[in-house]
C-alpha cells in the first residue's frame, strides 16, 4: 500500500464506524497560551475535553499535522541523526466524546491493523496500565479483559505511570492508555531476543504505532485527580511509523513519504543515499525539515526572530547548514522542493498547494540571507586563534553553527573546542528562557457549573452578568486574576483586534478590566483584584471610546486588503495584523516595495469606499461552504468551524470570514491615511495606517507644517518652484565651498612637501594644527601627500574639526610598520583603527597628540 492508500484506509474505516471525517487544524496555534504549535492529535480537540466547547459530533476521525522540536517529546538536534525522530509528523486519530469507550476502541484498532492493513499478529504487543498506589489508581482490568479477546496474555504487558498514563500537561484531562507496539526485526533477531523485552526500551525497530488513551480524569493544579463527568477516547497513531510497518521498511525515511524528496536532493547533490553516513544525515534533515517549514508558513507562521517564528527560522537554518556543510549546497535549494511537496500532499493538506509560490519565495529569501550569515561565521572563525565554550556558543546562537560543524572546522585548524563550556552556555540560555516563560496559575474556582460564556459584544456594550469561575495567575512576581462571566460584551483579542477594556461594577465597587483574551475558547477578563463578593451580580461595560477607535481601524483593514488586491494583484493575502485604538498594522504577501503611486491609489480607493457610506452586511452562522461560494475571503492558517460569520462591505468589493467587531457603515471610519510601508519578512510587506481622529490630526499637522514652510518662503505662491530655487542656490554654494576647500588642500600640500624632514631613511612630517574644516578635506590632503612622497614616509595630520581632535596617521607600506600597533604602543590613550598604512583616530586633547608627535619623532631618529 502507498502512504496515500494507508491514510485513506484509516479515515474510510472509521467513517464506516460512524465517525465524522475532520480536516487537519492549522499547525500554528492561536488562543492557547500553553502551545505554539499543535504537538499532538488531541490538541485541536482540547476545548471539548476541557468542556469549553460543545460536542457537535460524538465520533470523529482525522489526520493532524503536528510539530515537535523540544521538550520531553523531541529534540531538534536528534532529527535526521537517527531514523525515527521528526519535527513535523502526521497523527491519525479516532475520537469518542462521551460515546464508545474501551471495548470498541480496542476491538476496532485490532480489526484495522490485522484485517485491513494485514499486519502479522505475532509481531504485535499491547500494553495496559498497571496502576499506581501513590495516585490511588487501580490496574486497568477492563482494558486487559478486552485485549484478551484478541491477544494471548503473554503479549499483554503491564505499563507504569510514565508509559501508560497519558496527561495533556501539568493540568487537564488525563487517563490510562493502552499502546500497540510492533516488532519489525528479522525472524533471526526475533528468535534470538524476545520482542516483549524490547517494548518501550527505545529500540528503533520495536516501536509503538498506536496509543489508545481513555480519558477518565482531570488533573488539578494541586496534583489531585478528579473523575470527568463523561469518558472519552483519544487515540493517536503515528502515520510515518505505520507506513514503516505496512511497507516493511526499517526506517521512516525509507517509506514513500520521504523517499521522493530524499532522492531528488541526492540527485541534485550527486550523492547516493545509503553510502555515506554524513550525507545520509543531511538528506534526512532536509527531507524532514522542508515539511515543517513549508506547512507552518502555509498555515500563517513566517520565520522571525521571536516566538514561533524563531522556531521555524531555526529549523530552516538547520536544514540549510546541513546542505551547505555536508553536500555542498552554496545556493538556495530548499525552495525548489516546495512544488513537489505541495503536489504530494495536495489531496490531504491543500493549503500548501494553494500557496506554493508564496511559500517557496519566503524560503528562498530566508536561505539567501542565512547563506550569507554562514559565510560570515566562517570569517569569524578565521579571525580566531582558538574556540572556547563561549565562542562556540556564539557561533551556534548568532551564526547557526552546530557544535559538530564548529568542531569539524576547528579540527582542520588543529584546535579543540571547549564542549563543556559550550554546554554551560546552552544550559544558561535554556534556563533564562524558562524563567521568562514561567507562569503560575491556580485551579479555576467555579461559582457556577455553567462555564460557557455568551458573547453579546456585536450588539451590546454593557450588560448585567455574573462570575462563573475565576483563578489567580502569577508571572515574574506579578499577580493578576482571570475572570469568566456568564455573558459579556467584552471582545477577546483575536484576528489581530485587541481585547476590550472597561469596568466590572459590583454595586459601588469598581473593578477595572485590563485586557480580554481567549484561552481555550473561554473569554477571560484580566483584572488586578477580585470583588469583595465574587458571587454578587455585576453590571459590566466596555470602554466605548477605545472600542469605537479600534473598530474603525479594524473595518479599515478589510477595505485596505481589497484595495491592495485591486492595485497590486490577486496574489495579495493577509499575513498578519494588529488593530488597536491608535493605529492599524496590516501584513500582506507581496515581493516588492510599493511605489508612491501605488500607495496613493490604495489610499484613494479606501477613502472613496469610506465616503460611499457602505452599510455593514453582517451574517452569522453561515455554512462555511456557502460562504466560500459567495466569494468570502478566508485566512490561511485560521481554524474555522462548520458555521462562520461573514462581513461584507459591498459584495463586489469586500467580503470576508471574520469574527471581529466592525463599524455599522464605512462613513464612521472618517478618513484613512497610510503612514508607512515597508518589509517585515521575506515576501511580506507591512502597511501602517491611521483612521478617524488620528488621520485628521495627521492631516492637520501636515497642513500646519506646510503653512510654516510657506511663511518661511515669504508666502510664495509657488512653493515647489521656490524650493527648487533654494536647492539650486544650495548646490551652487556647495560647489564654491568645494573649490575653496580644494585650493586650501593644494596650498597646504605645497607647504608640507617643503617642510618634510629626513629622519634617516624616513620622510617625516607631523602637524597638530592643520587648518581644514572637514575630515574629508583632511583625508584628501593625506592622499595627495602620499601620491607626491611616493615611498618611505611617515605622516601625522591632526586638526580640531567640529569639536573633535581628529588624527590621521599614514605610513608607507614599504616601511613594513603597522600603524595600529604603533598607536597602541606609544599613544594608548588615542583611540582609532584602520588598515596598517592608514589609521584614523581621535584624541581627548591636542596635548595628547603633541606628546604622540614627540614620541613618534623620537622613534624614527
Amino acid at each position: 500500500m502507498t502512504s496515500e492508500q494507508i491514510r485513506e484506509s484509516f479515515l474510510k474505516f472509521f467513517e464506516e464506524k460512524g465517525h465524522k471525517r475532520f480536516p487537519s487544524a492549522p499547525i500554528v496555534v492561536k488562543n492557547d497560551p500553553t502551545l505554539m504549535f499543535i504537538n499532538s492529535g488531541m490538541a485541536p480537540f482540547k476545548n471539548i475535553f476541557l468542556g469549553n466547547e460543545p460536542i457537535k459530533y460524538k465520533r470523529v476521525a482525522d489526520t493532524q499535522k503536528c510539530l515537535r522540536v523540544s521538550g520531553k517529546h523531541n529534540d531538534l538536534e536528534e532529527v535526521g541523526v537517527d531514523t525515527y525522530h521528526h519535527t513535523m509528523f502526521e497523527m491519525l486519530g479516532n475520537w469518542s466524546f462521551g460515546d464508545y469507550f474501551k471495548k470498541e476502541a480496542i476491538e476496532w484498532s485490532w480489526e484495522l491493523l490485522t484485517k485491513v492493513y494485514g499486519l502479522e499478529k505475532n509481531r504485535l504487543y499491547v500494553t495496559v496500565f498497571e496502576g499506581d498506589k501513590k495516585e490511588n489508581l487501580a490496574f486497568d482490568q477492563e482494558a486487559f479483559d478486552e485485549w484478551k479477546k484478541y491477544v494471548d496474555p503473554s503479549r499483554i504487558i503491564n505499563g507504569n505511570k510514565k508509559d501508560n498514563f497519558w496527561e495533556m500537561g501539568d493540568t487537564g484531562p488525563c487517563g490510562p492508555c493502552s499502546e500497540i507496539h510492533i516488532d519489525l526485526r528479522s525472524d533471526v533477531e526475533r528468535k534470538a531476543v524476545d520482542g516483549k523485552s524490547l517494548v518501550n526500551a527505545s529500540h528503533p525497530q520495536v516501536i509503538e504505532i498506536w496509543n489508545n488513551v481513555f480519558m477518565e480524569f482531570e488533573r488539578k493544579a494541586d496534583c489531585s485527580l478528579v473523575k470527568l463527568a463523561a469518558q472519552h477516547v483519544d487515540t493517536g497513531m503515528g502515520f510515518e511509523r505505520l507506513c514503516v510497518a505496512i511497507q516493511k521498511k526499517t526506517s521512516n525515511y525509507d517509506t514513500d513519504i520521504f523517499q521522493p524528496i530524499i532522492q531528488t536532493v541526492a540527485a541534485k547533490a550527486k550523492v547516493i543515499y545509503g553510502e555515506n553516513e554524513k550525507t545520509d544525515i543531511a538528506l534526512r534533515v532536509i527531507a524532514d525539515h522542508i515539511r515543517a517549514i513549508s506547512f507552518t508558513i502555509a498555515d500563517g507562521q513566517l520565520p522571525s526572530n521571536t516566538g514561533a517564528g524563531y522556531v521555524i527560522r531555526r529549523i530552516l537554518r538547520r536544514a540549510v547548514r546541513y546542505g551547505y556543510s555536508y553536500i555542498g549546497f552554496e545556493q538556495p535549494f530548499l525552495c525548489e522542493l516546495v512544488p513537489m511537496l505541495a503536489n504530494q500532499f495536495a489531496d490531504v493538506f491543500p493549503e500548501l498547494k494553494a500557496q506554493a509560490s508564496f511559500v517557496a519565495n519566503v524560503i528562498r529569501e530566508e536561505e539567501t540571507s542565512f547563506l550569507r550569515t554562514l559565510a560570515n561565521g566562517i570569517k569569524r572563525i578565521d579571525s580566531l586563534t582558538g574556540i572556547d565554550g563561549k565562542t562556540a556558543f556564539e557561533l551556534f546562537d548568532t551564526f547557526g553553527f552546530p557544535l559538530d560543524l564548529t568542531k569539524l572546522i576547528a579540527s582542520e585548524k588543529g584546535w579543540t573546542v571547549d564542549e563543556e563550556g559550550f554546554n554551560k552556555e546552552m544550559t544558561a540560555q535554556k534556563q533564562r528562557g524558562k524563567a521568562d516563560a514561567t507562569k503560575e496559575q491556580s485551579d479555576w474556582i467555579n461559582i457556577s457549573e455553567d462555564v460557557k460564556t455568551d458573547f453579546i459584544g456585536y450588539d451590546f456594550t454593557e450588560t448585567d452578568a455574573r462570575v462563573v469561575k475565576y483563578r489567580s495567575i502569577k508571572q515574574k512576581d506579578k499577580e493578576l486574576f482571570q475572570v469568566v462571566l456568564d455573558k459579556t460584551p467584552f471582545y477577546a483579542e483575536s484576528g489581530g483586534q485587541v481585547g476590550d477594556t472597561g469596568l466590572l461594577l459590583f454595586g459601588e465597587e469598581k473593578i477595572e478590566v485590563l485586557d480580554t483574551k481567549k484561552e481555550n475558547d473561554l473569554i477571560v477578563h484580566f483584572v488586578k483584584k477580585l470583588p469583595a463578593k465574587v458571587d454578587a451580580p455585576a453590571h459590566i461595560k466596555i470602554n466605548t471610546v477605545k472600542r469605537s477607535d479600534t473598530i474603525k481601524n479594524y473595518s479599515a483593514t478589510h477595505l485596505l486588503q481589497s484595495a491592495l488586491r485591486i492595485v497590486l494583484g490577486s496574489h495579495v493575502q493577509q499575513k498578519g495584523s494588529l488593530v488597536n485604538a491608535d493605529y492599524l498594522r496590516f501584513d500582506f504577501s507581496h515581493f516588492s516595495k510599493m511605489t508612491d503611486e501605488e500607495i496613493a491609489k490604495v489610499e484613494q480607493i479606501v477613502n472613496e469606499k469610506i465616503m460611499e457610506n457602505i452599510a455593514l452586511d453582517e451574517r452569522r452562522n453561515v455554512p462555511i461552504e456557502e460562504a466560500k461560494k459567495q466569494g468570502a475571503t478566508a485566512l490561511f492558517g485560521e481554524k474555522y468551524g462548520e458555521f462562520v460569520r461573514v462581513i461584507t462591505f459591498d459584495e463586489k468589493f469586500s467580503r470576508e470570514l471574520c469574527g471581529g467587531v466592525h463599524v455599522k457603515s464605512t462613513s464612521q471610519i472618517g478618513l484613512f491615511k497610510i503612514t508607512s510601508e515597508g518589509s517585515v519578512a521575506s515576501g511580506v510587506r507591512r502597511i501602517e495606517a491611521v483612521t478617524g481622529k488620528k488621520a485628521i490630526e495627521l492631516a492637520n499637522d501636515a497642513i500646519s507644517k506646510l503653512a510654516d514652510v510657506t511663511v518661511a518662503l515669504n508666502n510664495s505662491k509657488d512653493l515647489l518652484k521656490s524650493i527648487d530655487s533654494l536647492k539650486n542656490e544650495n548646490e551652487e554654494l556647495k560647489k564654491k565651498l568645494q573649490q575653496f576647500e580644494d585650493k586650501a588642500v593644494a596650498d597646504l600640500k605645497k607647504q608640507i612637501v617643503g617642510s618634510v624632514e629626513n629622519l634617516g631613511a624616513v620622510k617625516f612630517f607631523a602637524s597638530t594644527k592643520v587648518e581644514l574644516n572637514s575630515v574629508e578635506a583632511l583625508r584628501k590632503l593625506g592622499i595627495q601627500l602620499t601620491n607626491d612622497l611616493k615611498d618611505g614616509f611617515v605622516l601625522l595630520l591632526a586638526s580640531s574639526i567640529n569639536g573633535k581632535n581628529v588624527v590621521h596617521l599614514r605610513i608607507a607600506p614599504s616601511l613594513n610598520i603597522n600603524g595600529n600597533q604603533l598607536l597602541k604602543e606609544i599613544a594608548p590613550t588615542i583611540k582609532g583603527g584602520g588598515p596598517a598604512d592608514f589609521v584614523q583616530a581621535s584624541a581627548g586633547s591636542m596635548s595628547e597628540v603633541e606628546e604622540f608627535v614627540l614620541k613618534l619623532k623620537q622613534r624614527f631618529k
